[in-house]
This record gives structure tokens, sequence and C-alpha cells, in this order.
């Protein structure tokens, strides 16, 4: 069934979530008509963006980002706030196919009425990040959405795009996945504002804290990407929920840290200028 774009925009703006993946659908299609018509709606939804907080979650596979994802995004929903997430699945090089099971991971996540989950296919698109991601936040973020978690692809330290539409850059980390010299390699680790160690519990502890020492050696030899940050390294266990109250308020700490003058860009145009090679691209730019 065709819907107008009225319609689209009443759907988001009332919260209807068959409306809002309609509206992403349309956004994700490459089809002419389509193109015209996401065009239209993502100018008028335009000034209901702004508003929220986008974090971008990365990290190695078997790094535990959907456990992670899940049980963050219900810490946030008994805090009064609305989260929708983002996953982005990886495309088969040789089908172009994807799984998409995301939504199924996080079973629990997916039932609360303020949470809205929304799996996409990377379709070969490097940086992490789906090519449409960027205007998927939009939609997500008119609907009301307080959190945006994006769930990049995890392939490693080339998901840096990701930090170019995000307002936190959460990488996690798992024991034993390298030494400090993997810390001061360039890429990723420049790109992250916060640090989480995950899976970590009573018999792996201590290797967990030499892991957080190696790690903030480390990023020693790398400058601070925001004046007066430094970057934080936690503990934790997502699948416990230990230390996901502390990156909860250490993400509050470093959003109010940004909200000074002349460091967030709180314009949604300041923030096109930077991602023009990503999703806008197709759309406004064809």
């Amino acid at each position: 069934m065709k819907f107008s774009t009225e319609e689209l925009i009443e759907g988001i703006q009332s919260g209807n979530k068959r409306l809002i993946a309609k509206a992403i659908t349309l956004v994700e299609s490459k089809k002419a008509e389509h193109r015209v018509q996401a065009e239209e709606l993502l100018k008028k939804i335009m000034p209901l963006t702004g508003n929220s907080v986008r974090v971008g979650v990365t990290g190695v596979p078997g790094a535990g980002k959907s456990t992670f994802i899940e049980n963050f995004g219900r810490l946030v929903i008994t805090q009064g706030k609305k989260v929708a997430v983002l996953a982005i699945d990886p495309s088969s090089a040789i089908n172009k196919g994807s799984i998409l099971g995301d939504k199924t991971r996080m079973e629990e996540l997916a039932k609360e009425e303020n949470a809205f989950i929304r799996p996409s296919p990377s379709s070969g698109f490097l940086g992490g990040v789906a090519n449409t991601t960027f205007e998927t936040m939009m939609i997500c973020e008119a609907a009301g959405y307080d959190y945006i978690l994006i769930e990049t692809v995890g392939v490693g330290q080339s998901e840096v795009l990701v930090a170019d539409i995000t307002d936190v850059f959460l990488f996690l980390k798992i024991i034993g996945g390298g030494d400090e010299l993997q810390g001061i390699k360039r890429g990723i680790m420049e790109m992250v504002d916060l640090i989480f160690i995950n899976k970590v519990d009573q018999d792996n502890l201590q290797k967990a804290k030499n892991t957080r020492l190696e790690l903030k050696r480390a990023l020693d030899f790398i400058p601070p990407k925001e004046k007066g940050w430094k970057i934080p390294v936690l503990l934790g266990s997502a699948l416990f929920n230990e230390g996901l109250k502390d990156v909860y308020d250490t993400i509050f700490e470093f959003i109010d840290l940004k909200k000074n003058p002349g460091v967030l860009k709180k314009s949604v145009f300041s923030r096109l200028k930077s991602v023009l090679n990503i999703g806008f691209r197709n759309i406004f730019y064809p």
C-alpha cells in the first residue's frame, strides 16, 4: 500500500512504528519515484530533528554489541527515555544478502513500547554503517526517540564514518584483543569518545584492569578528539547489566560538555556538511 508524504509524516510524529518503518523503507529505496518522495519527506521532517542523542557502538565481532545495546537500551527506557536501534548487518559479497537477525537477538528490548529496532543491510557500503543510516536517524529523531543507538557492522578499525554522524562513539573491547600497541594504531582508536571493556567477571577482573591500564597508557599517545575530554575506559558486563549505568552517566557527562558554546553543532545543517559523502549524497545530491 502506497502512503502519501503527509500520511508518513503524521505517522512518524504520532510514533506509529509501522509507518516509521515504511518511511525508512522509502528512503532506502533506489527507485526514482521513491527518491523524489524521500527528498520531500526528509525536507519536511528536518525541523523536527536535532534533539536526540546519537550513539555509535562498534567493536570486533563477538564483543557483545547486540547484548550491550539491548540491555543498555532497556536501562535508558527506565530513565523515562525512548530508544531507537539501527543495527547494520554485513552483506554477502557473493549474493549481496543479509540475515538481519539483530531484532530477533534483542528479543526483550523489542517487546518494549518505547523501543524501535530497525536492522538494515550494509549492502557493501564501507565505514560500518549503511548508505542511508543518516536519513534513518532523521526519521527516528522526528519520531521523538531520545536515544538512537547504531550498531555498526563490526569489522575492525575502518569503522570511522559512524563517528561523523553520531554525538558519541563508543568502542566495545574484550580482554585478549591485543596489547597496548593495538591501542595506538590510527583509525578507530582516535575517533572514539568512550571505551567499555565488556564480558568482565571475577575470573578475569585483574586481566581487565590490566587491559584498562594498557589502554589508558596507549591513549596518551593520541591527541584528544574533544577539548577537555579524556577518553574514559570503563569495565563491566553487558550480559549481567554491570557497568551500564556508568556508561549512561558518562554519555550524559560527555554530551553536557559538548553543549558548551563552540563545541556542539546543534544544527542539522551543520551535521550535514560532514556527511555529504554518506547518505544525503544519494537523495539531495543525486
